[in-house]
């Protein structure tokens, strides 16, 4: 028996959805969607009547119906962290979804819009690896000051995708694996994956890991500290130096790779440095999660748009491929890994999982505190 299944990814300017038949890819869409439009709408929640509209506009001008699906997939935002799966959209995912209480962006909207179509049509609905699955071990939460403890925020979904393509590539199941992967895009997150689980990651939202595009990563500490202190200088601004104008943007004033390159080949001995740099730091970090992995590791998996560059695979072969095999799936696969989620779960081949809206971390039980 075949499978219909319609799948939803909702972005901050955009909506990404697609229909497969099993695992054939049927349609796929990045349906972008007007800034004028999306500034007109008081609220996130109070978007999704419009991006329903438009999202059902597209199925019909395809030839698909959302009544033809067997079931229904997101990518979907705004819950309390919990381990990987595939999660059945339940009240208590859509209470905290809707709430904007964990988180106020569009990808909040996964849940509420499958919700809708699953009440409305009769048809299951699931969630596949939200961006909160936290899998860390407890020993790779500890920092350097008590009371600051490690999350989880990465790439999950093209993370776990491009792991359990790997696995099958060796003849082997995901969770009898270990691999270094590395989602290389905008933003960037590194994860070391053992026994089926991300135990170690880099914290894209909170300022952690190699730089990326435009995301500084680490920095030394007390010159931000100092930056923060300065005149004038404010909560939001510092913010966005971390999260949207560091890294290759803020070295070089743009977060292009391909621009970055050409000055480069112009002579600009300085785009030369940092493009080297960029590369440099992401297998500073490699080398690191292989010592997380005890030095066993069957692949290191390169995904993500930056990962199609080949100089800068190269380059990464050439710092850490010692450690193990240099695999890259370039670009992602967002569509195609909510869709094999969900066939996988209506297949009998793997259990969902229970959304409970429990947070998978909050604090040691046996901290004490004071010290």
């Amino acid at each position: 028996m075949s499978y219909r299944i319609f799948t939803l990814s909702p972005g901050s300017t955009s909506t990404k959805c697609a229909v497969f038949e099993d695992d054939k890819l049927l349609f796929k869409e990045n349906i972008k969607h007007p800034k004028e439009v999306l500034a007109g709408f008081p609220s996130v929640n109070s978007q999704r009547p419009y991006r329903v509209g438009v999202i059902m506009d597209k199925l019909h001008d395809h030839g698909f119906r959302l009544r033809d699906m067997d079931a229904y997939g997101a990518y979907s935002g705004g819950l309390e962290s919990t381990p990987g799966g595939v999660f059945p959209v339940n009240e208590k995912m859509l209470e905290d979804a809707s709430s904007g209480r964990i988180a106020d962006h569009p990808a909040t909207l996964g849940a509420q819009i499958i919700g809708e179509f699953a009440g409305a049509l009769g048809k299951p609905a699931f969630v596949v690896n939200p961006p909160d699955v936290d899998e860390l071990d407890d020993i790779a939460r500890i920092s350097g000051i008590k009371g600051i403890y490690r999350e989880s925020h990465v790439h999950v979904l093209n993370q776990k995708e491009v792991a359990m393509r790997m696995a099958a590539e060796l003849g082997k199941s995901y969770p009898d694996c270990r691999f270094i992967v590395c989602h290389v895009g905008g933003g960037l997150s590194i994860a070391a994956h053992r026994d089926g689980r991300m135990v170690d990651a880099n914290d894209v939202v909170n300022g952690e890991g190699p730089m990326a595009p435009n995301r500084s990563g680490y920095v030394p500490l007390l010159p931000l500290v100092k930056k923060c202190f300065a005149d004038g200088a404010e909560y939001g601004g510092i913010k966005a130096m971390i999260a949207k104008t560091g890294g290759l943007k803020s070295l070089t004033g743009t977060d292009d790779m391909l621009e970055i390159k050409a000055k480069r080949d112009g002579g600009d001995r300085w785009s030369a440095l940092v493009y080297d740099a960029f590369a440099y730091n992401l297998a500073k970090y490699i080398g690191s999660y292989a010592c997380v992995l005890e030095g066993r590791v069957d692949a290191i998996i390169m995904t993500g748009g930056v990962s199609n560059d080949e100089e800068f695979i190269e380059n990464i072969r050439k710092y850490a491929g010692w450690i193990a095999p240099v695999k890259v799936y370039g670009g992602d696969f967002e569509m195609e890994s909510i869709a094999a989620g969900v066939l996988r779960v209506i297949r009998g081949e793997e259990e969902p999982k229970e959304y409970t809206g429990v947070p998978v971390f909050s604090g040691f039980e046996y901290e004490p505190e004071t010290v």
